[in-house]
């Protein structure tokens, strides 16, 4: 099948997934064309199934604001025809599944009708698109989509919570492609980070308020009290300087490290003992995922897609959002036994195996196979 994706190209969930997702279906034959602004930050080889197309917006002096979805549903216009796609599979709701419906109408006004999968993976729907400025559009996006999918069953509920729509939403989760995550690291490189005796505990983010960041420097602060650790800090965002600010204020800066954004993640996480995401929302929660699947037990708050992923007393502990001593606890509870630990991350390593690309990926062509053979009854 010729497949289109439309998804942002940066290092977000959204977009990873997406274009992890187009590899797959590349590899399986299928051939895909991604259109977006800049080719995605993971997708390093284009070959005969996996193509780019750059959506250039020309700047206008009439605009004061430069109309990315216009340039958007043109250049999906143009892709369809040239390349005789078969189906468009659009990663958010705005402005992606709003710039492919009127790509839709266009290519409808010469007999061609291609059906449209938009995949909604969280801020566009509890963040941007409950806003009062966005949420028409959000809302006829996607009642104008023909199959319409949810990264978790949380997500599905609050889209139908919050908007009016008697759409369909099928749960299609994130995954991981497993044979990527290497399972035995000859350099991993453990006593460079912290000594022998010292438990590891991490935290990887964009560093945004949800996050709730300082949440985590709470938790190994009550956690170091009672056991050696050191506490890796990945990723850069407006929260990290009130986090340095306060290890000094608590006395543990010599205990936390601050790497910024970091490309060696998998060798950070291989000589991790505990992941630590107390955020106040997540959508899904593929850190906690690319934890586990490195066999890294998980502290987490409780809220959205979060414990479809980290089972409570299996592959970690789930905790309402802010309760910073139950979740030391927890962590506590973990650490100090060599032989807990290691069944919490025995526990997180199989239970992320359920999330590899190869069970999701057909579900997705499942999705594709009925939208293609629906194409002609949806010609609003």
């Amino acid at each position: 099948m010729k497949i289109a994706i439309v998804c942002y190209p940066t290092f977000g969930g959204s977009g990873v997934v997406a274009t992890e997702l187009g590899i797959a279906l590349a590899e399986r034959g299928h051939e895909v064309h991604f259109v977006t602004y800049r080719q995605p930050v993971r997708l390093e080889l284009l070959n005969n199934n996996i193509h780019f197309h750059e959506v250039h917006v020309p700047e206008y002096p009439l605009f004061h604001y430069q109309p990315y979805e216009l340039a958007l549903s043109s250049k999906l216009v143009d892709t369809i025809k040239n390349h005789e796609i078969e189906l468009l599979h659009v990663h958010y709701a705005i402005p992606h599944a709003y710039a492919g419906y009127m790509a839709k109408k266009m290519l409808q006004v010469e007999g061609i009708f291609i059906p449209m999968i938009t995949t909604l993976h969280g801020t566009d729907i509890t963040l941007v698109g409950n806003h009062p400025n966005y949420k028409p559009a959000v809302t006829f996006s996607i009642n104008k989509s023909d199959i319409v999918t949810s990264v978790s069953e949380s997500l599905k509920q609050q889209t139908l919570e919050f908007f009016e729509t008697d759409k369909e939403i099928e749960v299609i989760p994130n995954f991981i492609d497993i044979k990527k995550y290497p399972q035995d690291y000859t350099d991993c490189q453990r006593s460079m980070m912290a000594n022998e005796d010292e438990r590891i505990l991490t935290h990887i983010s964009n560093f945004r308020k949800v996050k709730r960041i300082p949440d985590v420097v709470k938790i190994f602060y009550e956690v170091q009290k009672e056991i050696p650790a050191k506490l890796i800090m990945v990723g850069e965002g407006p929260e990290k300087e009130h986090a340095e600010q306060l290890c000094a204020d608590l006395g543990i800066s010599d205990k936390v490290l601050f790497l910024g954004n970091s490309t060696e993640i998998d060798r950070i996480l291989c000589f991790t003992d505990l992941f630590l995401l107390p955020s106040a929302s997540e959508s899904f929660g593929l850190a906690a995922l690319e934890a586990m699947i490195n066999r890294v037990a998980v502290i987490s708050s409780n809220v959205g897609g979060i414990p479809e992923v980290n089972k409570h007393g299996v592959t970690g502990f789930l905790s309402d959002v802010g309760n910073v001593e139950e979740m030391a606890k927890n962590a506590l509870h973990i650490l100090k036994s060599d032989k807990v630990l290691e069944e919490f991350k025995q526990n997180a390593y199989e239970q992320a195996t359920k999330f590899d690309i190869l069970n999701i990926l057909p579900l997705y062509e499942e999705v594709y196979e009925s939208a293609y053979r629906s194409r002609f009854k949806n010609t609003y």
